[in-house]
């Protein structure tokens, strides 16, 4: 898979053109920042890392998370998501264009992954939350036709989109869903948690939906992936004030289980990463470094190939998925 596959690079350019103009509007005094710890082990011995578009970027010593500190109020995030051009964008040039080929080549994927790896919740109650377009719970439910399927999703539009494709419909923050709605056997989330004000609190609101022994599958940025730790402050995932958390495989386990839930599988399936580092070189002139050049110039195709192979395998890709369940 490319990323010209999935979105458009000039497209990406102008939306995240456009977030730096509303943030400069929402955003102006700095000063209502607040100061956070680590977001994952809460740990205080902060590294500062660079500025990107004025937000501040840290890591944590002990555990590596990379995120934003201080960052702007919940309010103020909210407003942004709820009231800027950028948003407007991002749903009708930058989504909409690619949504049958992100259907394709994401969604379809993913919900025949769990259809797979999970087959004992053939009939279960699953809830997806920040559902969008409800596009992973229409092929999840191709496949499980019997299942109970629930979009959680705030936003009034795209909740009345999922409420047209036959799907039930929590027309909620997740955070505020009440019991009388709970009881999920599976809850999943996907690039969701990298923009999450409270990592922490959203995770003890998933747990509190599910039943005993549920599970929670998610996606996320991976911090320590290789994209992301080759183009640093300029690659286009380090996106403040949407993409305020980086975790890693170990910061993430640590994250789920003060939360109360047990790891079960933490990969990096990602494909994209030489692709994209590739992308920024040829075509914007990033500063990649001596051996990405070398091996891009001298690289035959199976050599990158089974290098992104490598990057995925042993945990460097910058896509991550985590499977936990509620203990």
């Amino acid at each position: 898979m490319k990323e010209s596959e999935i979105r458009s690079r000039e497209t990406h350019k102008r939306y995240l053109e456009l977030v730096r103009a509303d943030s400069e509007k929402i955003f102006q005094d700095k000063a209502t920042f607040v100061h956070f710890p680590c977001p994952a082990c809460a740990g205080r011995d902060l590294k500062k890392l660079f500025v990107k578009d004025k937000f501040e970027y840290v890591q944590c010593e002990s555990c590596a998370t990379v995120f934003n500190d201080p960052r702007p109020r919940f309010g103020d995030i909210q407003k942004l998501y709820r009231e800027s051009e950028s948003t407007k964008f991002w749903v009708n040039e930058f989504f909409m264009p690619f949504m049958e080929a992100r259907r394709e080549k994401i969604f379809k994927p993913r919900a025949e992954y769990i259809a797979s790896r999970f087959p004992q919740l053939l009939e279960a109650r699953v809830g997806d939350v920040g559902a969008g377009f409800g596009l992973f719970l229409e092929e999840l439910r191709r496949i499980w036709n019997r299942a109970r399927l629930c979009a959680i999703e705030p936003s009034e539009d795209m909740a009345a989109i999922c409420k047209s494709k036959g799907l039930e419909v929590i027309e909620s923050m997740v955070e505020d869903v009440g019991p009388q709605e709970a009881a999920f056997d599976l809850l999943t989330s996907f690039e969701l948690m990298e923009h999450l004000y409270d990592p922490l609190s959203f995770l003890q609101t998933i747990h509190r939906l599910l039943n005993k022994g549920g599970l929670f599958f998610f996606t996320t940025l991976n911090g320590l992936g290789f994209d992301i730790q080759v183009l640093w402050e300029k690659s286009r995932s380090i996106a403040p004030p949407h993409h305020l958390n980086f975790f890693n495989p170990a910061s993430a386990s640590i994250l789920l289980q003060r939360a109360g839930f047990e790891v079960l599988e933490v990969s990096t399936p990602g494909r994209l990463d030489w692709d994209i580092v590739e992308t920024a070189a040829s075509t914007e002139g990033v500063e990649v470094g001596k051996f990405f050049e070398t091996l891009q110039r001298f690289g035959s195709d199976q050599a990158k190939k089974e290098f992104q192979e490598w990057i995925s395998r042993f945990s460097f890709s910058s896509h991550m998925q985590i499977v936990a369940r509620k203990a």
